[in-house]
């Protein structure tokens, strides 16, 4: 019922600005009949012919503010509507660490448990703090990123060690099996960026194609040196796939595909935001690629040998 509601509220405008439209149109078409069938019109054909362009120009601009008031209207209930969708996640991402670390206090301090239980159930409330640890950091830089450019500390960072810790974190968050994630990227593989700009990136892509993934998950990530320096990053995996129109789109903030394979799994359509507004902040391109549902995605990060505002720093520090 509410998914028919949702689409009536968004087909109604639609509806009223085709229809205003299709009315503005029959009255200047109707306009330039009565004017030009009129028999005083070829009496004074240069003052009648003011009055018809005139009168054509103002239909026409009617009709021009009646569509780009109908497309407003429309982006406004589609963001209004991803606000809503937003916020039910939110308090979803919440809730749910909330009362499973409850749940694990009150039962810590029930008296019988062996050191062993006790030791798993804090794995358990510290699984569930880093989930909430990393889902206000998502929202917090997305807050800075959408308010303001990003400032970035540049540093060598060593890529097969970062991978690793955000595989590891990704495969306890989702339950994944090991091996689910394949690394093929050199131990000596390092990059001058932002090391905390880096891991969110890389935490986000693996994150996403994890938990995009059904049973069973095979993900492959992979970064190689291009001939001029730069790095490309790939994180391919097997899972749900996309459509060709959602391919730029799953980059806005808040937006989700509209499909039940992803109404599945909780999500509040800002890690891919988060990761686009970083990679161009760090002077590289994120890249969407994706042969249909069920045949899995690959995102392509390229980022620059070095990052710009460090070139930019070593050129004030040597002026100065």
């Amino acid at each position: 019922m509410s998914r028919r509601v949702r689409l009536r509220s968004t087909s109604t405008p639609i509806i009223l600005g085709s229809a205003t439209v299709a009315l503005a149109v029959l009255m200047l078409v109707s306009w330039i009949l009565v004017v030009v069938n009129d028999p005083d019109f070829s009496r004074n054909v240069g003052q009648n012919t003011t009055l018809l362009v005139m009168g054509i120009l103002s239909l026409s601009i009617i009709a021009a503010v009646l569509v780009l008031f109908s497309v407003v209207l429309v982006r406004e209930i589609l963001e209004v509507r991803r606000q809503v969708s937003f916020i039910d996640s939110v308090t979803h991402e919440l809730k749910s660490p909330l009362a499973s670390i409850k749940l694990c206090v009150d039962t810590v301090q029930r008296t019988g448990l062996s050191a062993e239980q006790r030791e798993h159930l804090y794995d358990m409330m510290k699984a569930d703090v880093d989930r909430l640890a990393s889902f206000i950091d998502d929202v917090l830089v997305a807050n800075r990123l959408s308010a303001e450019g990003a400032r970035h500390e540049v540093s060598a960072v060593p890529l097969r060690a970062l991978i690793d810790r955000c595989i590891e974190r990704a495969t306890y968050r989702h339950d994944a099996p090991p091996g689910a994630v394949t690394v093929e990227v050199p131990a000596t593989l390092t990059l001058q960026s932002d090391p905390t700009a880096l891991e969110i990136i890389v935490k986000n892509l693996i994150d996403n194609a994890v938990k995009y993934s059904d049973p069973p998950v095979a993900v492959r990530v992979a970064a190689e040196r291009l001939p001029d320096g730069a790095l490309h990053l790939s994180v391919r995996d097997a899972g749900i796939g996309l459509l060709a129109k959602d391919q730029k789109r799953i980059l806005e903030r808040f937006y989700r595909v509209d499909s039940e394979a992803v109404r599945r799994r909780r999500g509040t359509g800002l890690g891919l935001f988060v990761v686009s507004a970083l990679v161009r902040g760090l002077g590289g391109r994120l890249r969407v690629e994706s042969e249909g549902p069920e045949r899995g995605t690959t995102m392509h990060v390229t980022l620059p040998a070095r990052d710009p505002t460090d070139s930019a720093h070593d050129t004030a520090s040597e002026s100065a």
